[in-house]
């Protein structure tokens, strides 16, 4: 049995409530990602994404310089521990239709990001991130 811990990306750059949405969106060009831990301290407390920035940011008309992280992030964040095993942790990708899942200490601390690429690139879980990629790439049917 593999753990996220064995594929996870280590040393991720996360925003603080009080950043900008600029300085979210430079990490995510610099790391070439479409979201972002939010922290406090190393606690991870929300979760920002490209699309979080458009939508609730640009597409208003506000100034992405002047918004600051916490207006716009996701406060209910899916995060996994370091011991949980790859299965379970695509298992939770499809459910919760995410691409990246923070993984977090006992006390939420950051210890690093598992992303579906990370899945992928173990050729034994190939098809189960495929169908975790399948079930996130689904429209929400409750959306209208």
């Amino acid at each position: 049995m593999k753990t996220v811990s064995e594929i996870m990306t280590k040393n991720v750059q996360f925003c603080t409530t009080h950043e900008s949405l600029t300085t979210a969106a430079k990490i995510m060009r610099d790391v070439d990602c479409g979201s972002v831990p939010v922290c406090d301290s190393n606690r991870v407390i929300g979760m920002i994404t490209d699309r979080d920035i458009v939508i609730k940011c640009i597409a208003e008309g506000n100034d992405a310089s002047q918004v600051h992280c916490h207006d716009v992030m996701t406060h209910d964040v899916v995060t996994c521990s370091p011991d949980t095993d790859v299965h379970e942790c695509a298992r939770l990708m499809a459910q919760h239709q995410i691409r990246r899942i923070p993984v977090v200490d006992d006390n939420g601390n950051l210890m690093g990001i598992c992303a579906i690429g990370d899945l992928a690139q173990e050729n034994i879980f190939v098809n189960e991130a495929g169908e975790a990629l399948s079930d996130i790439s689904e429209p929400d049917k409750y959306r209208h």
